[in-house]
C-alpha cells in the first residue's frame, strides 16, 4: 500500500473534521415532505445523488479544475469555483459547500502543509475563493499525491457516505439496509467517473427536485441539519 492511498483513506473517512454531519443537502426537507420514506426512496436519491450532483457537476468541476491547480493558473482556479458555487440554487447548499470546502483545505493544510494549498488559503481570505469542497478536495488530493481517477472516486464516496449517515437519522431504516443501499450505489461509482472522464464536459446543474428540496429546509420545522 502506498502512502498517496493511506492518504485517500484518510481524506475520505467520515472521521475527517469538515463538518458534513450538519448536512443533508435537501434530504431531511424530502423526508419531511413524505418524498424520501423508506429503503426505495433512499436508493433513488442516492442514484441521482451520484448521476447529477456527482456525475453532472461535482465530479466535472474537479476534472477542470485539477489541470488549473496543477499549473498554478489561480485565476482559473477562481473563475471556476465561482461557476460551481453559482450552479447551486439554494442559498444553503452554497454556504454547506464553502464552509466544508474551507475546513477541509484549512485541516489538510493544517496537517500536510503545502504551497499550493496555502495559495488556496490565501485566495480565500483575500475573499475570491470559497473554497467550495470539490475545489478543496482537488486540491488537498494533489497535495497529497493522489491521481485525478481515484481523486474523482474518493469523493463520491464521501458524498454518498454522508448521505447515507445523514439517511440513517431520517429514515426508518436498519444500518445493515442502509449499508447494502450504499454498497449498490458505490457499485455504480466506477463507471460514473468513467462518465466524467470521457465526456470532458463542463460542469452543469438540471436537478431541480434537489433545488427545491434544498429550499425549503430552512422551513423544516425542529430541523437536525442546516441544508
Amino acid at each position: 500500500m502506498t502512502r498517496s492511498t493511506v492518504s485517500l483513506l484518510h481524506l475520505c473517512d467520515s472521521f475527517f473534521p469538515i463538518g458534513s454531519f450538519a448536512y443533508s443537502d435537501g434530504l431531511e426537507s424530502a423526508t419531511a415532505a413524505g418524498l424520501v420514506q423508506g429503503p426505495g426512496d433512499l436508493d433513488a436519491w442516492l442514484e441521482s445523488c451520484l448521476e447529477e450532483g456527482f456525475a453532472r457537476q461535482d465530479g466535472p468541476a474537479i476534472a477542470m479544475v485539477w489541470p488549473a491547480l496543477t499549473s498554478r493558473d489561480w485565476d482559473l482556479v477562481v473563475a471556476l469555483d465561482e461557476d460551481l458555487t453559482a450552479l447551486r440554487a439554494a442559498s444553503t447548499a452554497r454556504a454547506a459547500m464553502r464552509s466544508m470546502g474551507l475546513r477541509l483545505a484549512k485541516t489538510w493544510q493544517r496537517i500536510h502543509p503545502h504551497a499550493s494549498l496555502e495559495q488556496v488559503l490565501e485566495l480565500a481570505r483575500a475573499g475570491r475563493l470559497g473554497p467550495t469542497l470539490p475545489v478543496a478536495f482537488a486540491a488537498a488530493a494533489q497535495c497529497a499525491g493522489l491521481g485525478l481517477r481515484e481523486s474523482l472516486a474518493g469523493y463520491a464516496y464521501t458524498r454518498l457516505t454522508s448521505t447515507v449517515s445523514a439517511a440513517m437519522r431520517l429514515v426508518a431504516i436498519g444500518q445493515s439496509e442502509a449499508h447494502t443501499l450504499l454498497a449498490r450505489a458505490l457499485d455504480r461509482v466506477p463507471a460514473a467517473v468513467d462518465g466524467v472522464l470521457d465526456r470532458g464536459s463542463r460542469a452543469e446543474s438540471f436537478a431541480p427536485a434537489f433545488d427545491i428540496a434544498q429550499m425549503t429546509q430552512a422551513y423544516v420545522h425542529s430541523r437536525l441539519f442546516r441544508s
